[in-house]
């Protein structure tokens, strides 16, 4: 029986394709042992459990940046947690590791070489993390989600998506995402989300420019976020929400998206082809910009910069492309070259090689 030990967590860009991974796996050999490795403070801690797989946790250690008490105190601290997961590997047989970045990624990395395990890297940013960077050194195998990531020996794999985004028949479902949201399946729709939390800058946008996106034939839907106070101004054709569940329903009846350019948004984007404006967030160490990159370069997205972001350019380039017929198509087309909804089983195969070797 193959035993595999999936390591990464914290935020949702590193759970959701170990998960992702996880279900393939588990779809492909019922049998197999799954266990994933992450701290009881990341998302993982509700997610894994909730997907029925087993969570082993290891204390939340971010590298030290700074000569500080706890830089004194990270060497012991990562001894003990690397000793921690080579214990796992040697008592529960494990027979490959496969890391998604994030803090357990890098004792899993170290643990494994220790212990003659092969290990499997997968980066999801087009920037890598730390910890993905010093594992891919010698990695049994490195998947990357973007062309052009930086790390040795990479292979382009994609990002493992979820189902219902693998799967979703985005033309068949449109009627009833138009329905779901209380909008004509017939007329086109523009998909404005900014993450769980929202991005105060599209809501500050389009708070300012909604009137003329509805103007250009358009219905608009708009997922401020959790955290937002912007209310619904009751205009038919608008509709607003703080959170959506069902995102699967806002894919299927979106014609055109703009959005933060997170790697699952943009992977999940360009695989399901819907052509984009990206307004990548300006803080971090500028991933998200990089994450653009690709879509942007193949002509299926345009990106906006954060700080222009108002509402004053959406009039100016945004309006105009939901008037471009011929231009969306061209976005629509490109999108194929740069999406993918393989990334679980390219990633899989990957795995696969690192166990035959």
């Amino acid at each position: 029986m193959t035993t595999y030990l999936l390591a990464g967590g914290g935020t949702a860009g590193h759970v959701n394709p170990l998960l992702a991974v996880a279900d393939g796996l588990r779809a492909r050999d019922p049998e197999a042992r799954i266990l994933v490795l992450g701290t009881k403070e990341g998302l993982e801690a509700r997610l894994v459990p909730d997907r029925g797989y087993e969570l082993l946790t290891i204390e939340r250690l971010p590298f030290p940046r700074r000569p500080d008490r706890a830089a004194i105190g990270f060497p012991a601290r990562f001894r003990r947690a690397v000793g921690h997961v080579r214990r796992v590997i040697r008592d529960r047989d494990v027979s490959v590791v496969v890391g998604f970045g994030g803090y357990a990624s890098a004792p899993a990395y170290v643990a494994a070489r220790r212990s003659g395990t092969p290990f499997v890297v997968h980066e999801a940013n087009a920037r890598p993390g730390l910890a993905n960077v010093l594992g891919a050194r010698s990695a049994s195998g490195v998947g990357v989600a973007f062309a052009g990531t930086p790390l040795r020996r990479s292979r382009v794999v994609g990002m493992p998506l979820r189902r219902e985004i693998v799967d979703l028949d985005r033309s068949a479902l449109r009627d009833e995402a138009a329905a779901h949201f209380g909008l004509d399946p017939a007329r086109p729709t523009l998909l404005v989300f900014g993450g769980s939390l929202g991005a105060l800058r599209l809501n500050e946008a389009f708070a300012g420019s909604y009137a003329d996106v509805l103007a250009a034939g358009y219905q608009l839907v708009h997922v401020t976020g959790e955290r937002s106070d912007w209310s619904d101004p009751g205009v038919p054709g608008y509709v607003v929400k703080k959170y959506e569940d069902r995102m699967d329903l806002a894919f299927a009846l979106a014609d055109v998206i703009v959005s933060r350019a997170g790697a699952a948004t943009v992977s999940e984007i360009s695989a399901l082809g819907i052509p984009a404006v990206y307004v990548p967030y300006a803080v971090g160490n500028g991933e998200q910009r990089l994450n653009a990159a690709s879509a942007v370069a193949a002509g299926a997205a345009v990106r906006i910069d954060d700080a222009s972001f108002t509402a004053d350019r959406v009039r100016a380039e945004v309006v105009p492309l939901l008037g471009d017929a011929a231009r969306l198509d061209a976005m629509r087309a490109a999108a194929a070259s740069v999406g993918s909804r393989r990334g679980t089983e390219d990633l899989i195969a990957l795995i696969d090689e690192a166990l035959a070797r």
